[in-house]
């Protein structure tokens, strides 16, 4: 195991400890959350009662695989905790996400809970959100259209594709296209923008749902706990 891999499952494993008998759980995607899944679901075995709800189509079929149940969150409200990883995160706690194609599903969830976890390794926290080309989550009728809006920002755009060379399809059977900013200065100006273009399903700017990170370091976790959570909470009642 690379030494990055090794601080994303230190960081994984840190953040599992915040769940506790009796939560809803929101289970992120990509390769921090699949350490996260591995971790619950060796608790699950040894007695853990939780009930988890998935991101994504790849995280539920994990989850499945290590005996976490699962719950649609088309029947949930409200969630006690998340817990996903990052591609980069700043000290305000505002991220990119989206590298592992869940950024709409990753926010609806980010949004109905309590409280998100993240767990990132030592690579991940940056002085400055740009590094990794921010996705775009895009509906295909409006893809030309996006497309050109997306071009407006003067920075290169590029439509994901798998590698086969067919576009990267979403679980909501939209499309991607990355944004290769290389640093943002005011990511909150890019979110409102990216917000007013028609045919835009999601941007994978986190700016005020993250609560707490938790970072890999070699042999040690850091931990970063937001002071003045600011993020607004839905309806508290939970379905």
């Amino acid at each position: 195991m690379s030494n990055l891999e090794s601080e994303k499952a230190l960081a994984a494993a840190r953040a599992i400890e915040e769940v506790a008998d009796g939560m809803v759980v929101g289970l992120g995607t990509g390769s921090t959350a699949s350490y996260v899944v591995r971790g619950l679901g060796l608790r699950v075995a040894d007695g853990l009662k939780i009930t988890a709800t998935a991101t994504s189509s790849a995280t539920e079929a994990l989850a499945s695989s290590h005996g976490i149940p699962l719950t649609p969150f088309t029947r949930l409200s409200r969630i006690d905790l998340t817990i996903d990883g990052a591609d980069e995160i700043d000290s305000q706690f505002r991220a990119i996400k989206g590298g592992g194609g869940a950024l709409f599903r990753e926010k609806v969830v980010a949004t109905a809970s309590d409280r998100v976890v993240i767990a990132v390794d030592s690579s991940k926290p940056v002085k400055h959100l740009g590094r990794f080309p921010l996705p775009v989550e895009v509906i295909p009728f409006a893809s030309a259209f996006a497309e050109r809006s997306l071009k407006q920002f003067d920075v290169p755009v590029t439509m994901r594709m798998k590698p086969d060379g067919t576009p990267f399809i979403t679980d909501q059977g939209a499309y991607i296209y990355d944004l290769a900013f290389g640093r943002i200065d005011d990511p909150g100006e890019i979110a409102h923008r990216l917000r007013s273009i028609p045919g835009i399903l999601e941007h994978g700017l986190f700016l005020s749902e993250i609560d707490c990170v938790y970072v890999g370091k070699i042999d040690h976790v850091e931990a970063m706990q937001r002071a003045n959570p600011t993020r607004s909470k839905p309806d508290q009642t939970r379905a």
